[in-house]
């Protein structure tokens, strides 16, 4: 994964309705982001044109009319992902343990700007 800001699209799978977009942030190893109500902290290896890695998502910010995606615990939300990537792109598959639910989804990455 090219060090850099990425625009992230999630869309939940398994016959789950749901969506999310925000920015994340890969670089040297660690990646850091957020959108409106969340922000997702977590480590990742490269191996070819793949990665995986591990992610933590805690809610910032409460919301009254949003449920956002891996949002209202109390308890931060483990994820793992796997992903592949180009030079500007990449999609990324994961599963995020939402309380005692597992929620599968699927993200797309737009590399923004260089992060070096």
């Amino acid at each position: 994964m090219k060090n850099g800001l990425y625009s992230i699209h999630v869309d939940l799978l398994d016959g789950r309705t749901g969506k999310g977009s925000g920015v994340i942030v890969f670089r040297d190893g660690k990646l850091l982001g957020g959108d409106a109500y969340l922000f997702y902290v977590g480590s990742y290896s490269v191996s070819g044109s793949t990665f995986k890695g591990e992610v933590q998502v805690n809610q910032h910010t409460p919301s009254s009319t949003e449920s956002p995606l891996f949002g209202g615990q109390n308890q931060p939300v483990g994820i793992g992902v796997t992903g592949t990537f180009t030079d500007t792109t990449g999609t990324m598959n994961g599963t995020a343990l939402v309380g005692k639910a597992s929620q599968i989804f699927k993200a797309t990455l737009r590399r923004l700007a260089d992060a070096d």
